[in-house]
């Protein structure tokens, strides 16, 4: 029985208008600015970039102080923020914090794509995005991609409604990967991937109430997404609408690696398992991380499941190919 002592606008921060459109509540969300002083003593230096004026879309560059001294140049990991699609962004403390764990552990360049968000902007906006992020960094004169990067181990990452994001920019851009040379992406990064539908999996009705992410909370995050009238089984929600799947053939050929990481009390992972399952049916190299233990989102709220988590991704990333 569905908890509805839960009022899903007030757990986003979202006041609702008569008219159906929704008012951003001042959350006070912490903040963290770039800082990329190397005089200062951090292991990770930070740099803001403009990507699109227009749509006011930027990215963060985190660079580990080891590149700096390094012969080599190292890869990059494009990420992008969770938060169903509607929340937050890559200037958010905890994933701001996120990336320079993963920046310093992994030695890897990450650059942090701050989004449009629903409502003001709904889906395939964000997904829009992630493509013009590997566009723009392509094409960026940028020293710290120019000089850093090894553009030939390129991955696309994202937790949540990012790993969503990360996942559709993905399979669009295996249409146009000589378009994006000298980027040649090597693989997806998929933790706690957010997808629905309109039937309700096993672990959503087991863990509707939930306290870190009860279902109706994941509802309005797609209501608010989604374009107006579509219902969960739209392509942008669920991955078994549309022509995505028709593309794991195209990952299977290109030899992309899929990383798909969950956990059993959260209530997005059986979806997140049967993904995984049918990525590997169809042939595509899938690295597994589900443990039983761990909710919605513990990587960004505690450190040391972050550090286990980044040891994981530095495992992939570095893995040789047999």
């Amino acid at each position: 029985m569905s908890n509805q002592s839960v009022d899903p606008y007030q757990h986003l921060g979202f006041l609702r208008n008569r008219d159906g459109t929704v008012t951003r509540l001042n959350d006070g969300v912490p903040r963290t600015e770039a800082s990329s002083d190397p005089s200062l003593p951090i292991p990770v230096l930070t740099k803001d970039l403009t990507m699109n004026q227009r749509n006011n879309t930027w990215l963060r560059l985190f660079l580990p102080r080891i590149a700096l001294s390094s012969p080599n140049k190292l890869p990059l990991i494009i990420f992008f923020h969770g938060s169903g699609f509607v929340v937050m962004s890559a200037a958010t403390s905890m994933f701001h914090d996120f990336c320079v764990q993963m920046a310093n552990i992994t030695e890897a360049v990450v650059a942090s794509v701050d989004y449009r968000l629903a409502p003001e902007h709904r889906l395939p906006a964000a997904y829009d995005d992630g493509v013009e992020a590997l566009r723009w960094i392509r094409r960026s004169d940028e020293e710290w991609l120019t000089q850093y990067v090894d553009y030939s181990k390129c991955y696309l990452m994202g937790n949540s409604a990012g790993a969503t994001l990360a996942y559709h920019a993905g399979l669009r851009a295996t249409e146009e990967v000589n378009d994006l040379e000298p980027l040649k992406i090597q693989g997806l990064i998929l933790r706690q991937p957010f997808f629905g539908g309109t039937q309700r999996s096993e672990s959503e009705l087991r863990l509707e109430n939930n306290p870190v992410i009860p279902l109706c909370v994941t509802d309005l995050m797609w209501e608010l997404a989604l374009p107006i009238g579509a219902d969960r089984d739209h392509e942008y929600c669920n991955p078994w609408s549309g022509n995505g799947v028709q593309k794991f053939d195209k990952l299977k050929e290109l030899g992309w690696r899929v990383l798909v990481s969950g956990n059993g009390e959260d209530l997005l992972v059986d979806r997140e398992i049967e993904l995984a399952q049918l990525m590997e049916e169809k042939g595509v190299q899938v690295v597994k991380d589900f443990v039983e233990d761990g909710s919605h989102g513990v990587e960004i709220f505690y450190p040391s499941k972050a550090n286990k988590f980044i040891a994981l991704v530095k495992d992939f990333i570095y893995m040789i190919d047999a």
